[in-house]
């Protein structure tokens, strides 16, 4: 039985500009361009394969493999003698052996009194080898796809390149509406695994929300017993699919991957990840960071305060990879020797205090979802403060913006711990740490897994409450 989960609101908006030209048909120029964008095994061909399939009308869907022109021109012709479209067999009676021929024999056996949609896969490929390709785009769209009702999907899992191909000085500038896919969210895995609340976030921590790992993870299942299952199976998706897309993505003189590990060893600071990375060079890193950020594979955080601050930290900005990063990846010898048992047993020592810090950026993407709620405005930035010998940092800075605020709205500690909960010591290191970023009395908040044991907050929330930032019912905390 087909089962899809989450990824209402992306099916919506494709239906919605399918349906928009369902009703432009007729008309001049009646075509709609999406720009789709997200990293690699987060769901973009199966989100559009379900939408297809739910949409039933006539498609056409390629792939690039990123090979010679010849060669992806012959997949092309093969994906249109597959696809539905009525007209397909007219492609075959004129072999194109250019893009440009290509679109145009497109744009004439596209229906022209019905919808269609014709989706090009992995399109920085394509922008990447072959000359001049997005000037054709741009005139092919022009001059003759626009002018059919056709809905145009180009996705892509190269961030940077398909934020380009929309760029101002770029040919196809303003033909195309960007579209970007993460993964699924806390509370997507919630129904999807059959977990509570809490263990969604840990689900989301481990797994990264990637489609194919989550659907190796049995409903109902434990995420220790998962573990144990993954690490047993030498070619789980939980294992495989960070360095596949590491592969991919970094060639190997740009110091990118060496840099990574670094950061998801825990390493934060640009001094620190330099040494941990081998003693690189200032500029050499410089541009190993700025790949990772562009990327987006790495995030760059500055703190939030009233006072300009150029403390930096640098996080594995996936969660998946940041988990593949800390407790695979030096351990993959051992797993492969059929010994996962005690990777499984080290995840276990290091799994509280790891998870403490590695659930912060979700927390706070969470809470920010959920304002304004009990009294706390909407805040346009929601960060973290820290100094430089972190003998003051807050867990929760919530702002008016970022990194330097005009207006503190909001400050707050995350304590994440199964049996612990926050209480009037945790209190007193936030009235604390409060006092050395301000003399305000910015109001208090707390998050935290386990429940609170003090009075003194303006809010708090739990598990439940950041489930629901999610899942659109967007709880008022307590």
């Amino acid at each position: 039985m087909h089962r899809f989960i989450g990824r209402d609101r992306e099916l919506r908006t494709l239906r919605n500009t399918l349906d928009e030209v369902r009703g432009a048909v007729g008309t001049p120029r009646p075509g709609q361009c999406v720009l789709m964008r997200g990293r690699r095994r987060v769901g973009k061909s199966t989100l559009v394969e379900e939408f297809l399939r739910r949409a039933e009308v006539p498609h056409l869907f390629f792939t690039a493999g990123g090979g010679p022109t010849e060669e992806e021109l012959a997949e092309l012709s093969d994906a249109v003698a597959e696809s539905s479209l009525p007209d397909r067999s007219l492609f075959a009676e004129e072999t194109p052996n250019r893009w440009s021929a290509a679109f145009r024999l497109l744009a004439e056996i596209l229906p022209d009194d019905a919808p269609s949609v014709v989706v090009i896969d992995e399109v920085p490929y394509l922008m990447e080898r072959v000359d001049a390709f997005e000037g054709m785009l741009q005139r092919a769209w022009d001059r003759l796809l626009s002018a059919k009702p056709v809905l145009l999907l180009l996705v892509g899992s190269d961030l940077s390149m398909m934020a380009s191909l929309n760029a101002y000085d770029r040919p196809f500038h303003q033909r195309g509406r960007e579209m970007v896919i993460g993964p699924l969210t806390p509370a997507d895995l919630a129904e999807m695994l059959d977990l509570e609340p809490a263990d969604a976030f840990d689900a989301a921590l481990i797994t990264g929300g990637l489609p194919l790992i989550c659907r190796e993870w049995r409903p109902g299942t434990s995420m220790w017993r998962f573990l144990a299952a993954a690490l047993e199976n030498p070619i789980s998706a939980l294992l495989v699919s960070a360095e596949r897309s590491l592969a991919a993505e970094f060639p190997p003189q740009a110091m990118g991957r060496e840099v990574l590990r670094a950061i998801g060893a825990g390493e934060r600071t640009f001094t620190n990840i330099a040494r941990a990375a081998g003693g690189i060079s200032h500029s050499t890193l410089a541009r190993a960071t700025d790949l990772l950020i562009d990327k987006g594979v790495v995030a760059a955080e500055l703190p939030i305060s009233p006072r300009p601050s150029k403390e930096r930290r640098y996080r594995v900005a996936d969660p998946y990879l940041r988990f593949w990063l800390a407790f695979l990846a030096p351990h993959m010898a051992e797993i492969e020797r059929m010994r996962g048992d005690l990777t499984v047993d080290r995840i276990r020592r290091q799994w509280t205090a790891w998870r403490g810090r590695a659930v912060e950026p979700l927390i706070r993407e969470s809470l920010a979802r959920i304002l304004p709620a009990s009294g706390l405005p909407a805040a346009p930035a929601v960060g973290a403060y820290w100094t430089r010998s972190n003998d003051v940092e807050i867990d929760l800075v919530g702002a008016d913006r970022e990194p330097v605020a005009k207006k503190l709205l909001f400050l707050g500690s995350i304590k994440w711990l199964e049996t612990s909960p926050f209480d009037a010591h945790d209190l007193a290191a936030l009235h604390k740490h409060r006092a050395a970023l301000t003399d305000e009395p910015i109001p208090l908040v707390a998050v935290s897994r386990s429940g609170v044991a003090c009075s003194g907050l303006r809010a708090t929330f739990g598990p439940e409450e950041l489930l629901g930032a999610w899942s659109g019912n967007r709880p008022s905390g307590s």
